[in-house]
């Protein structure tokens, strides 16, 4: 599984408006700066966050972007998720039930079921608190 330019940009931008705290909205003109992302990229991005309830928008003059939730809230897996889409690693366990005609006879399903429980659980082990106590500054060269 390789990870997507949009799910490493999304994580960095929702960083860099969970260091903006209680400070109001923050403008794609300012994630854009900060984080060294083209704003037209960011801007492909938010939807993606906002369907998926890690966003919140508001218009306006003091208009910009805000977490939708607190940042214990929402893990890398939730917005992998947004982005990528799903993170099963075969297309079989896309789908719950297991809709494949040879789930029941499949000799290897037990290993791709534990590789997705195994990065569903990392992944979703992870929030952008965790990382923000972990690891100082986010800017282009660390996601």
């Amino acid at each position: 599984m390789k990870i997507s330019t949009k799910g490493r940009y999304a994580l960095r931008m929702l960083l860099e408006i969970s260091r903006n705290g209680d400070s109001g909205f923050l403008s794609l003109k300012e994630i854009s700066e900060k984080q060294e992302i083209s704003k037209k990229y960011l801007e492909q991005i938010v939807p993606l966050l906002t369907r998926d309830g890690l966003l919140r928008t508001n218009r306006g003059n003091k208009g910009g972007y805000a977490l939708a939730k607190k940042t214990s809230e929402i893990t890398v897996g939730d917005v992998l998720r947004a982005t990528e889409g799903s993170l099963a690693p075969v297309t079989c366990l896309e789908c719950e039930p297991n809709t494949c005609p040879r789930a029941d006879s499949c000799s290897t399903l037990y290993i791709w079921e534990g590789l997705y429980k195994s990065i569903s659980d990392y992944l979703d082990g992870i929030t952008l608190e965790d990382i923000l106590e972990h690891g100082g500054e986010v800017n282009e060269y660390c996601i």
